[in-house]
């Protein structure tokens, strides 16, 4: 029976080991770690936490990469009752002060130099963190194998888990803070467990299959489905970075991995591209099965003849993008912001399943996702919610949920719980939603960020983004205007595909400042910003919009650690733009 995170672990050791269960490359080779080597070790550093006089409740913090040293820590942790505070490698030394004061870490495994950096820096000032243990080796500092104990104490290991009870935090996963401080939220073992279950059926996995891990391990989503990935003994290999990922797929082949919409975007950005540089019959042919594509339809088929068509398409041009995914693609899970719907269609169309789904930290988190069970995708939707949950639509059209994946609540903030889960349980989301045909849950905004013109007309911005993102040209674009006569857009380019058609145009330029600037680029993107307007009612349409000179990041500021829009960031950056459009 499953009732810890531990118990996933073991469940694995216990009906399918694996001589892959982790596998990363080191000095440029694979190196895989079998399940039961993996839990040897895991129960060694145990020991050696014990030794130091960690205990049940304590608060350990995990800044790492993707590796197999971050589960290592994570099985070493659970068994024992202490709570596992996971953290991005690329927050600022601010947020690591305050999220490790507020959690009151005593410890802290951090995976390289550049973060040890960091905590160093702020040491002084988080009073109650004692220790600093790296994953890579640093000259001078402590290695993680210093606590791997040869003496395993496996009789207090089992009696501290015995203990352990299902409603016990096992996580505090901090918010990225999109406005205010970070947010501690408290997920229990339960949570956890009641989620992997719930989704279990929704994923194509067995025990012979392989999945590429990238997303970073500190975030909800990718946690949760490597939780699922161990309990279904599916192997797991990580990534070496996000720009290695196209390099992994060939080498490891795997069969599902997550993603956010934004990487699916760059990859289809990066098919269609190469489809321009075909020429001839090739050319014509990549088109056709792409037009084809974009109007697949999981529900309803398109006939007998568009299905014939299709079938040759898949046997002479989607079986190449199979192939630049491993070959063995059955399911690509996607979640963390909006897809957009064309993706769903053209990808599952060429046989590698998109299933997109929608939750929260706070839930643990899949609240609804799209499956590979009959009817069990509609696109345009987030799928049908999990059947463990209640969901229901309140009158103003928030999603509300209640369920066994519901967080305990905020760490140290019993009134800012108070707000989000009502008397009867149910969490508000923040997310405007509906449900279509009574069945599947489909998102249209967020309630937060819709704004209302001085027309009175309401606008949802992520809608619109969401469309415009489908030009080539538009990277990213944040709607602006609350307030205003009119909405209006900052618009970052995708500079690769513009400085390729500037080259083609014969258009010279210096860099990213002067070519936002070039009259015809400018009469180019107000050309794809008309085309893009007639798909909204005229008050949503964009009249105004400047383009933004430089790439929006996670390290600049403008995008969280899940590449969603830092808006009030954006918009006091971008001031001077703002009043341009708006005077």
């Amino acid at each position: 029976m499953i009732k810890t995170l531990a118990d996933f672990y073991y469940h694995q050791l216990e009906n399918n080991p694996k001589k892959d269960a982790f596998t990363q490359k080191e000095n440029g080779e694979w190196v895989s770690l079998a399940t039961q080597e993996f839990v040897n070790k895991a129960n060694q550093l145990s020991t050696g936490l014990l030794k130091l006089g960690i205990k049940k409740r304590d608060k350990i913090a995990v800044i790492s990469n993707n590796r197999t040293e971050w589960h290592l820590a994570d099985l070493a942790v659970q068994q024992l009752g202490i709570i596992n505070v996971p953290l991005y490698p690329n927050i600022t030394e601010a947020d690591y002060k305050y999220i490790l004061n507020d959690s009151e870490a005593r410890m802290v495994f951090i995976s390289d130099e550049a973060i040890l950096t960091k905590m160093l820096n702020i040491k002084t000032e988080v009073p109650l963190l004692e220790h600093i243990y790296t994953f890579n080796v640093v000259e001078g500092q402590k290695h993680y194998s210093d606590l791997l104990s040869n003496e395993v104490n496996l009789e207090e290991i089992k009696q501290l888990g015995s203990l352990l009870e299902e409603t016990d935090v096992a996580t505090l996963i901090y918010t990225s803070g999109t406005t205010g401080n970070p947010k501690g939220v408290m997920l229990t073992h339960q949570n956890f467990v009641s989620n992997v279950l719930g989704a279990e059926e929704c994923f194509p996995m067995t025990d012979n299959q392989r999945s590429l891990s990238f997303l970073p391990l500190c975030h909800v989503f990718e946690r949760m489905i490597d939780y699922l990935y161990i309990y279904k003994s599916v192997s797991i290999y990580y990534a070496e970075s996000i720009e290695a990922i196209g390099e992994n797929l060939k080498e490891v082949k795997p069969h599902i991995f997550g993603t956010v919409p934004r990487l699916l975007e760059k990859v289809y950005d990066k098919i269609v591209a190469k489809g321009n540089d075909l020429s001839g019959i090739k050319k014509f042919l990549f088109f056709w099965a792409l037009r084809l594509g974009l109007k697949y339809d999981p529900i309803e088929s398109g006939g007998l003849f568009y299905n014939f068509k299709l079938k040759i398409a898949n046997k002479i041009i989607f079986n190449k993008w199979r192939e630049a995914l491993g070959g063995n693609m059955m399911a690509v899970a996607v979640g963390g912001a909006a897809l957009q719907p064309r993706l769903s269609r053209v990808f599952t169309a060429a046989k590698i399943p998109v299933l997109e789904g929608y939750g929260l930290t706070e839930t643990s988190p899949v609240i609804a996702v799209n499956s590979c069970l009959p009817n069990g995708m509609m696109i345009g939707t987030v799928g049908i919610p999990l059947k463990n949950l209640e969901v229901k639509i309140a009158s103003d059209g928030e999603i509300l949920v209640k369920g066994p994946s519901v967080m305990k609540g905020y760490y140290n903030q019993p009134e800012l719980t108070k707000e989000v889960i009502n008397e009867d349980g149910f969490f508000h989301t923040g997310d405007i939603g509906e449900l279509v045909n009574g069945k599947y849950l489909k998102i249209t905004d967020r309630k937060k960020e819709i704004f209302k013109t001085s027309g009175g007309k309401y606008i949802a911005p992520q809608v619109m983004e969401n469309k415009f993102k489908e030009s080539r040209f538009i990277e990213q674009v944040m709607i602006v205007g609350e307030g205003e006569k009119m909405p209006a857009a900052f618009i970052q380019p995708n500079f690769l595909f513009l400085e390729e058609w500037c080259q083609r145009k014969n258009i010279s330029f210096v860099s990213a400042e002067e070519i936002v600037k070039v009259e015809r680029v400018v009469a180019r993107f107000q050309k794809e910003v008309s085309l893009l307007n007639e798909r909204f009612s005229n008050f949503e349409q964009i009249k105004r919009f400047e383009l933004i000179n430089h790439v929006w990041t996670i390290d600049s500021g403008e995008l969280t650690p899940t590449l969603k829009l830092k808006r009030k960031n954006i918009l006091q950056k971008n001031k001077e733009l703002y009043q341009k459009i708006y005077g």
